[in-house]
């Protein structure tokens, strides 16, 4: 009994399931064919009923475009300035934001240790040369004895030779001119070396003199001081290291730069001297022109982006170093892609594609490929070409071949702006 009751419930179940399908295929299905009947049966009666459809001529985009990429502005110029002496600081001229000239004096270092090390370095000039002079004294009375013995070797050799004086005598006479001879280049080589122990002092000394000079730190170009490291009386080091802070930080803003991120897409329209022009939010109407400097010349393989850098004269010195600013690349292409609007894209199991009006005006589902989008426009890289008309009203009563009625509907400009990331995605 239990078992004949289940039996007649899963029965029931599965009756109820049967019904509900076939309930949902007569309200979904059968609608649409009973459309697409009727679309093929109007379209086979004549003009008269032929559904209209508003239809967009596709156009290519301006060659002319605006690129619009995000920085940061810096300072085309900046340097720290470090210390080239030990010792105090004993004067500080400058503080942060003042501006100075090229060569003007920033801070005198005093270098007790360096004033002495230079009274030594004129000790030992003075030294090298009293070496020097006795060393002149030696060798003039070494060629003076040279020129002794040369003379009297000459004239005990003539008598030896007329069998006045014996041949050992004359031999010794010979020997002691041969010694005089020694002597003195003994002696040139002592002058020598005196000479040169005393331009060894004096390029010492020199050098002393010059690091003197490095006491007083100044600016090495015009510009603004930036940061500012020392108090008078500080202690300073020579020296640049990471270990040495630096006494003042120097930038020049009469020219700036800043370093932006093209994508890849657009890298090809890039070229140094291409017009660019600056805007930032916090100075509203107002543009700063500049100009394309220099680029990497290869991509980031992680952003695929070309880093490219953007020279901004700044006159006035109204923009600051840090500050944001948008940069408005003026591009031109030489083939401009073909833009469709938005809307008219039908996405589908079969693709994107496009519904055209094709020949004898009927109905042609076009299968594309699509490039950047623009928002309201969307380039088309394949699939269409320039002024094919667009049927932007695709209903279920436009099967492919349907006969339609063309109406032209009002079109907008190509974008004449695009504007990417750093990572090289157009928005």
């Amino acid at each position: 009994m239990k078992r004949t009751s289940g039996i007649a419930r899963l029965t029931v179940i599965l009756l109820l399931a049967a019904g509900v399908m076939a309930v949902l295929f007569a309200v979904g299905y059968l609608p649409k064919l009973e459309t697409n009947r009727r679309a093929v049966a109007n379209a086979r009666q004549g003009p008269k009923v032929l559904p209209e459809a508003g239809v967009v001529a596709v156009q290519r985009a301006p060659s002319e475009f605006d690129l619009t990429l995000p920085g940061t502005i810096q300072s085309d110029t900046e340097a720290p300035l470090y210390a080239r002496a030990d010792g105090y600081v004993r004067r500080r001229l400058v503080d942060i934001g003042d501006r100075v000239s090229a060569g003007q004096l920033l801070a005198e270092i005093d270098s007790p240790e360096q004033d002495q090390q230079i009274r030594e370095a004129e000790a030992g000039v003075r030294r090298s040369e009293s070496m020097e002079r006795q060393s002149g004294h030696v060798i003039e009375q070494a060629r003076a004895n040279r020129e002794l013995a040369r003379v009297t070797h000459e004239r005990w050799s003539l008598l030896v030779t007329k069998g006045v004086l014996a041949k050992q005598e004359g031999d010794e006479k010979r020997s002691a001119y041969v010694a005089r001879q020694a002597d003195a280049a003994a002696a040139e080589s002592g002058l020598a070396s005196a000479r040169e122990a005393l331009a060894a002092s004096q390029a010492a000394l020199g050098r002393l003199r010059e690091m003197q000079q490095f006491r007083k730190v100044v600016a090495p170009f015009g510009g603004v001081i930036t940061a500012r490291n020392i108090e008078v009386g500080s202690l300073v080091g020579a020296g640049s290291s990471s270990a040495v802070r630096e006494l003042f930080r120097i930038a020049k803003l009469s020219v700036l730069k800043v370093q932006v991120n093209v994508p890849q897409s657009e890298v090809q329209l890039i070229r140094v001297g291409t017009s660019v022009e600056a805007t930032v939010d916090e100075l509203p109407r107002q543009i700063f022109a500049g100009r394309v400097v220099r680029t990497a010349s290869t991509l980031d393989p992680a952003s695929r982006t070309l880093l490219t850098e953007v020279s901004l004269p700044n006159p006035g010195g109204k923009l600051l170093p840090g500050m944001y600013a948008n940069l408005v690349f003026h591009l031109r292409r030489p083939d401009p892609p073909i833009l469709v609007p938005a809307t008219a894209l039908l996405l589908g199991a079969q693709g994107t594609r496009l519904a055209v009006v094709g020949q004898g005006g009927k109905i042609h589902y076009q299968s594309v490929t699509v490039g950047r989008d623009y928002g309201a426009q969307v380039e088309v890289v394949s699939g269409i070409a320039e002024g094919q008309k667009v049927v932007m009203n695709v209903t279920d009563e436009m099967p492919e071949g349907t006969p339609v009625k063309p109406i032209p509907l009002a079109t907008k400009k190509g974008p004449g702006k695009a504007v990417a990331t750093p990572k090289g995605g157009a928005q």
